[in-house]
């Protein structure tokens, strides 16, 4: 009988082969592929939340934990319809115009996924416009917005104006170095201090 429980900590370990033969594994057994995401996959996943967000594990295993879950994501996404798949809602998430670094924002999308969101990633360098045009294609829930540099960060108020000239009706969660909660403020945004409270202050958003 396949061991979902071992499948979520073949996930935190960071483990691709593990994972990749246990899904496979229970999916010949015949486990509901559902079953196989949320109580094997994501609950690894959310076992490695917790450990980062009380400095049990860093940035490079949670890497690692998430390359794993999405070997056996790959695996499985293709055998079930979108709607079967439960989701807490749609965030639209990248690194605004001007800025190229996305390790931060790739670590966010991670986290927000295993919690259950849908996240569609405009990637790095994104303008106003590309912005805009994912929240309007998938109805986003949340506008997320990632910078590292000061430069670039002015382009967030641009983002959160363009939106609301195009009409989305959605929240604002940013993050980054020299993001502040007087900056979120002043943008009419939520600021996240990292990956672990982006998903604190998503969960909250959509509640």
């Amino acid at each position: 009988m396949a061991d979902l429980n071992q499948l979520g900590e073949f996930v935190v370990d960071g483990n691709e082969e593990a994972v990749q033969n246990a899904v496979n594994k229970a999916l010949e057994e015949k486990v509901d592929p559902v079953s196989i995401i949320n109580d094997g996959l994501l609950a690894g996943m959310n076992i490695v939340g917790e450990e980062f967000k009380n400095g049990e594990m860093y940035v490079p295993e949670v890497l690692m934990a998430a390359r794993a879950m999405n070997v056996g994501m790959d695996i499985v996404k293709p055998l079930i319809a979108d709607t079967d798949m439960p989701t807490l809602g749609t965030i639209v998430i990248g690194t605004v115009k001007g800025d190229l670094h996305d390790i931060g924002k790739n670590l966010v999308v991670m986290m927000l996924e295993s919690a259950g969101f849908k996240i569609v990633d405009v990637g790095v360098d994104a303008s106003p416009e590309d912005f805009v045009a994912a929240a309007v294609d998938n109805n986003a829930d949340i506008v997320a917005m990632s910078a590292m540099l000061t430069t670039t960060m002015q382009m967030m108020d641009k983002v959160v104006a363009a939106c609301k000239d195009a009409g989305v009706d959605a929240q604002y969660l940013i993050g980054g170095a020299p993001v502040s909660t007087i900056f979120s403020e002043k943008i009419g945004a939520v600021y996240a201090a990292d990956a672990s409270a982006a998903v604190e202050n998503a969960k909250e958003l959509v509640g």
